[in-house]
């Protein structure tokens, strides 16, 4: 099943090249005739689409994800100066139209690969926690807070999805630890937050570019807020492993309660996709991998 098969088929609003065409041509004519065609490698939360060659076009894929271009649009300038890679640059939002019912963006198109299984993962992991670090360095102040828009990135995961995990948790009884999957959710609820901090909400490999091996852009900050940054941790076990993992560990500027957290997230995630059956990204590790590297990453700490 294509990824376009599986959103269509979990109910998100269907979105085509034609009804794209047709918005970019009554609210943005300079641009109408510009060939307009999917993207290779789209997203969940998202429709993305080649605008001309140099740039593209998102498309919240469910009422849920459209409050994100608002944010993206309003932060991004204020963010990207202080970051260390690439960041999309928003060119225009578009407003809700005949067809379509939320806002939608136009973007620079940013080069890049995909980032892949063959990846230097040391290197990557580098990278990601310099960006991590460059980000959380921001001034926080007046930033928004964790709401629908984040679908509560930078909460403390225990407070927002801390029942709902405990019951995908029991949901899996049969074929993970059920025991030390609680004593993850345990140790994360004991831990105590840290100052608040600008979060990207969705640090996956479907929204990091590469050039050369290294990390070159980071993509979609709909999730941006100001809060715990517990979330942006999850990478270490979805994708990351063995060396890579300890390097990321190492070099990720947070306290010991923050990766408790983290692997709180990582398992709410993992057991959700578990339990339900949804689509994963084809590189990152399978769900229940990352069970099992987050309960042994626990077990390491205790």
């Amino acid at each position: 099943m294509t990824n376009r098969e599986a959103k269509l088929r979990s109910g998100k609003f269907p979105v085509d090249a034609a009804l794209v065409e047709r918005l970019v041509a009554r609210q943005f004519p300079h641009w109408a005739g510009l060939p307009v065609r999917p993207v290779a490698m789209d997203g969940w939360d998202n429709w993305t689409f080649h605008l001309g060659d140099r740039m593209k076009v998102r498309l919240p894929s469910a009422e849920g994800y459209a409050e994100q271009a608002a944010n993206e649009s309003h932060w991004l300038p204020r963010l990207a100066p202080h970051l260390p890679v690439e960041v999309p640059v928003p060119l225009a939002i578009g407003q809700p139209d005949e067809g379509f019912p939320w806002l939608w963006s136009v973007y620079q198109w940013i080069d890049g690969e995909p980032v892949t299984r063959g990846i230097d993962k040391l290197a990557l992991a580098r990278d990601v926690a310099g960006f991590l670090n460059a980000l959380r360095a921001i001034d926080p102040a007046g930033g928004p807070e964790p709401g629908q828009h984040s679908f509560a990135r930078g909460a403390e995961p225990m407070v927002a999805y801390g029942a709902e995990a405990r019951g995908f948790v029991a949901a899996l009884a049969d074929v993970i630890d059920m025991r030390a999957a609680h004593a993850v959710l345990d140790a994360a609820a004991e831990s105590k937050a840290v100052r608040p901090a600008w979060v990207h909400g969705d640090i996956a490999v479907g929204n990091l570019l590469a050039r050369d091996g290294r990390l070159s852009a980071v993509l979609d900050f709909g999730c941006a807020a100001v809060g715990d940054p517990s979330c942006d941790l999850v990478l270490a076990w979805v994708f990351l492993e063995g060396e890579s993992r300890a390097a990321f560990r190492a070099l990720v500027a947070v306290d010991e309660a923050t990766w408790a957290r983290g692997r709180a997230w990582a398992l709410w995630k993992a057991a959700l996709l578990a339990a339900s059956g949804q689509i994963t990204h084809p590189v990152e590790n399978a769900p229940l991998e990352v069970i099992a590297a987050v309960i042994a990453d626990q077990r390491e700490r205790a």
